[in-house]
């Protein structure tokens, strides 16, 4: 790992688990802003009736990736489910565009900006072809090693 990646990933799977523990504890407040989207939602979608649970199922999701990440155990699969749990949570949390207020409508914009900004990072550790190459590279000098090894062994007699 880089050492931008020990700070970055990090840095970003903490946020996402301390506002996953958050809304594990105290999930009203999420699930009441949550509820006109999931309601949208299941128009088009079959969900379960619970928005409740569908706010905690969220949450653990972040709290497991988000440790995940921070640990850097599995990071490209942990940014992925996060990028997964951020989209409802954008789309259901910061609706600008059915903000009258213009004041409303700009902060909701700042905040909605700011999860697609956050998205895009952990897209940039999903798509970090950098952690696929230093495996192969590992593997290929392996495998070298063990060719060279294999041609200084003396000949049989």
């Amino acid at each position: 790992m880089t050492p931008l990646q020990l700070l970055s990933r990090p840095m970003i799977g903490a946020f996402f688990v301390n506002a996953g523990v958050g809304t594990l504890s105290n999930p009203e407040p999420p699930t009441e802003m949550a509820a006109p989207f999931l309601d949208k939602l299941r128009e088009k979608v079959p969900l379960p009736g619970d928005d409740v649970t569908l706010v905690r199922v969220n949450a653990a999701v972040q709290v497991v990736a988000g440790a995940l990440l921070t640990t850097g155990r599995a990071p490209r699969t942990a940014a992925l489910a996060l990028a997964a749990s951020l989209l409802p949570t954008t789309l259901a949390g910061h609706p600008f565009w059915e903000q009258e207020d213009p004041g409303q409508r700009a902060a909701q914009r700042i905040q909605f900006g700011k999860n697609a900004a956050i998205m895009g990072g952990l897209l940039a550790v999903v798509s970090d072809a950098n952690h696929q190459t230093r495996a192969h590279m590992l593997r290929s000098r392996a495998k070298a090693r063990k060719r060279v090894k294999a041609s200084k062994a003396p000949l049989p007699r």
